[in-house]
């Protein structure tokens, strides 16, 4: 259990899961990738009264979740595992966008912010 606490940059795992998570209010925003995304996925943007708030806790944890394990990563010099982690889950995504039978842009605009979420992470291991 040590080796996932012990040593990790605490300070750069909370600014970069932060970061992170503001960048998909900005990502999945109108002015952004927003607008045709919701449309690869069948939801709309407009007219919901309602937040997903279910949905944005679980990002809120995945998002906390990823920057610990670039944390872990940065501590062990494991850079290559990171990228494994990465494209498995970019390869996990894009299985469930086909099965969801989502557009190719949708799919593309999900797995494109998960690498833009793991770039800032690493920036943020390497910065704080």
């Amino acid at each position: 259990m040590a080796e996932i606490t012990t040593s990790v940059n605490w300070l750069a795992v909370g600014v970069g899961a932060f970061l992170s998570y503001l960048l998909g209010w900005l990502w999945y925003s109108p002015k952004f990738f927003g607008t045709k995304w919701a449309e690869g996925v069948g939801v709309s943007l407009a007219g919901s009264a309602e937040m997903p708030i279910a949905a944005m806790a679980f990002q809120a944890l995945a998002t906390f979740f990823l920057a610990w394990t670039v944390g872990i990563t940065a501590v062990n010099n494991a850079l290559f595992t990171m990228i494994l982690i990465v494209v498995t889950i970019l390869l996990l995504m894009t299985a469930a966008g086909l099965f969801a039978k989502k557009s190719t842009y949708a799919i593309t605009v999900e797995m494109g912010f998960v690498v833009a979420m793991t770039v800032i992470m690493v920036v943020c291991q390497g910065l704080l």
